[in-house]
This record gives structure tokens, C-alpha cells and sequence, in this order.
């Protein structure tokens, strides 16, 4: 007979195979211990082919019972295709649900849901989040992010982050801003760098100059530690994850954003920050402006440069807090720059202060135990 290759439905290839054989139905059914009409339906493609069944029919038409399950499998897929909608969005919320820290979104309040097992409840939640009607996460609003990896992607768990920090920040009263109240803060802030307990005055500081700042913990595997960006032309915003919890890494990043602000990086969406698309050569630059104002305004650079230089590799104790003490800053600032500086990163550890203690209490927060009401 011809190669049963031609056959589309397994009930096809039995029919040929009966016929070629010169049998009827009846001796099939006889032979398979089955009634007539049970071969009948065989042919018409009625009865499934299991793998019991298959092995039968091969015994009696010598045909291997992989040909029939073949069959029937490409049988079944193609009627499936037929009458099955079909959903392009699938892949979409496929995609949406494995990126998206979804339970932890749940845990932490930023989705409502009462069936967790309930997709559409699920899809519905993330929609009203991110005020997206289609659950697309992918418009996103300027902003310059400062990332552990910088040169990076923004990823959607940390655009859920940056998401959270706008939701709150829209709700903020502050007082009108201007950029001369943005560059006269620096004034303020820097004489906060003496001790940890003196950053409760950061948050009303910046309510004064009209700067949003927002504290949000970080997601799990964010890597994010703070964002800058505008819900207008006149209402800036600062986000910060406080994702170390130590005195140096704070007003590192506080500066470093504000920096943004101050420059107007994240202002429009031709100077996004290099966490989220743009032209690499300028999105470098500006964090590399960034990070030397933050540098700077943590610890004088030349005067560090000079002592690194004059006490490494020894640094004694009595000369490092001498110095921290000239130029008003906590030995903590001091130490995170050598160590940054010299990659020695064993160094005065021991004057490591926590700050999250000292700057939440005063300020608008998501996170660490408590719930954002916005």
C-alpha cells in the first residue's frame, strides 16, 4: 500500500488499510474482538486512539503503533487549532506575571487581590497599578536611576519600584519649586554630614524647596538604589530604596540624585538616565557628573586624594578621625570613600552607622514593616 505518510486522520489510514487487504469491517471487528460498529466509528475518526489501541491495530495491519498515535496526535492539534481563539496576549501576560514579583507585590500592598489563584483578578490589579488599561508596564515616564550595574536595561521589577514612588509622590503636598531652592539645599544638607541622627531634617528640608522625596524599599533583586524624575515641569521627585542601610551609602545616593535634578537630566525624554535607553556616551556622562558631585559633597576629593596618598597603606586611626573632624563629617562618609577609593574594603568598618533608624520617622515611606496608604 502507499506509505501511510499520505493519510491525514488515523481513521483514513485504517479505511485504506481494510480496503487494501480486501477485508470488511466485520472480520476488522471480529479480529479486534469489537462490534461493527465500533470499526465504524474507527473510520470516521469517532473513536480516540489510545495506546492500548494502537498496539492492537498493529498486530493486525502490521503497521507500527506510532504511525496511529502520530496521527491522532496531529489529528487532535489540528482540530484544537480550528476551534480555539486565538489570544495574542498570552504571551504577553505570560511574560508580565514571570517578570513581576507578584507575590511579593501582594505582600507588600501594591496589588489587591483576594484570589490569588485568580489570573484575570491578578491582571486586573497589575493594570490599575501601573494606570494601564492593557497591563503594559512598558510605558514608562522619565527618569535617571542610579543601578548597580548602570549599563543595564530597566528591568520590570524595578520599574515597579519607580512606579510605587510615583503613585506616592502624586500625592505629596509640598512647597512650589525652583531650581535656586534646589541648588541653595545643598547649603543646608551639608552641615547634616556630622552625625546620623541629624538626617531626620532631610525630608522637611526638602518638603521646603518642593522636592518630592520618597522612600520605598527595594524588591527583592531590584538593585536599585534611588531615581529622579518629574511628574511636571515644576514638580520634581526623588526616590530613594535606602537598600544599604548605612550613613555613607545614603547621602551618596541622596546627592547623586539630586544632582540630576539640579542638571535637569531626567527632565524630558531626551536625557533619560542610562538605567532605562538612550545615546551611551551622554547617559555616561551624566552619571559620571553625578557621582563626582556626590563624591565631592560626601568628602572634599583633593584633600581625600592627598591623604590616602600620604597615610596608605596604614592610615592610623588617630589621623583618619582628625581628618573626618577638620572638615565636619561623620567618619562614616570618610571611610566608604577610602574604601571605594583604595578598593580596601576592610577598612574602619567599625564606623559604619545605620541611618534608616534616623531619616523614616520623618519621612513619606513604603516598606519595612509598614504600608503606604497611596
Amino acid at each position: 500500500m502507499k506509505t501511510e505518510s499520505i493519510y491525514k486522520t488515523p481513521g483514513q489510514l485504517v479505511a485504506a488499510l481494510v480496503s487494501d487487504n480486501g477485508w470488511t469491517n466485520r472480520l476488522v471487528a471480529s479480529v479486534l474482538n469489537k462490534d461493527e460498529t465500533f470499526i465504524s466509528k474507527l473510520i470516521a475518526d469517532k473513536v480516540h486512539i489510545t495506546a492500548e489501541l494502537a498496539i492492537q491495530l498493529e498486530e493486525v495491519f502490521l503497521v507500527k503503533a506510532e504511525v496511529f498515535l502520530d496521527l491522532q496526535k496531529n489529528f487532535d492539534l489540528a482540530k484544537a487549532r480550528y476551534t480555539s481563539t486565538p489570544n495574542p496576549k498570552r504571551a504577553s501576560r505570560a511574560k508580565l506575571l514571570s517578570d513581576l514579583p507578584i507575590t511579593e507585590m501582594i505582600n507588600r500592598g501594591w496589588l489587591s487581590v483576594k484570589n490569588t489563584k485568580d489570573i484575570e483578578e491578578i491582571e486586573s490589579s497589575i493594570s490599575d497599578f501601573f494606570g494601564s488599561k492593557d497591563s503594559d508596564w512598558s510605558e514608562i515616564f522619565p527618569h535617571a536611576a542610579k543601578k548597580t550595574n548602570a549599563d543595564d536595561d530597566v528591568t520590570p521589577i524595578q520599574l515597579a519600584w519607580l512606579y510605587k514612588v510615583k503613585k506616592i509622590a502624586e500625592n505629596m503636598v509640598v512647597k512650589p519649586y525652583s531650581q535656586a531652592k534646589a541648588t541653595s539645599l545643598l547649603k543646608q544638607l551639608k552641615p547634616l554630614l556630622i552625625a546620623p541622627e541629624e538626617a531626620r531634617k532631610v525630608p522637611k528640608l526638602f518638603t521646603e524647596a518642593g522636592i518630592r522625596l520618597v522612600f520605598v524599599e527595594a524588591l527583592k533583586s531590584s538593585k536599585i538604589d534611588g531615581v529622579c524624575f518629574w511628574l511636571s515641569e515644576s514638580k520634581p521627585v526623588i526616590g530613594i530604596s535606602l537598600r544599604f542601610d548605612r550613613m555613607d551609602n545614603f547621602w551618596f545616593v541622596l546627592r547623586h540624585e539630586l544632582e540630576h535634578l539640579i542638571k535637569e537630566h531626567s527632565k524630558s525624554t531626551a536625557h533619560i538616565d542610562n538605567d532605562i535607553s538612550g545615546d551611551t556616551e551622554t547617559i555616561q556622562q551624566q552619571e559620571v557628573e553625578a557621582n563626582e558631585a556626590a563624591s565631592e559633597f560626601c568628602v572634599p576629593q583633593d584633600k581625600l586624594k592627598s591623604f590616602i596618598a600620604r597615610k596608605s597603606p596604614l592610615f592610623p586611626t588617630r589621623d583618619f578621625l582628625g581628618f573626618c573632624k577638620i572638615h565636619g563629617v561623620h567618619p562614616c562618609l570618610v571611610a566608604g570613600q577610602i574604601r571605594f577609593k583604595t578598593k580596601r574594603f576592610e577598612l574602619f568598618n567599625s564606623y559604619n552607622e545605620k541611618i534608616r533608624q534616623h531619616v523614616l520617622p520623618s519621612a513619606i515611606y513604603d516598606g519595612w514593616g509598614d504600608v503606604s496608604p497611596f
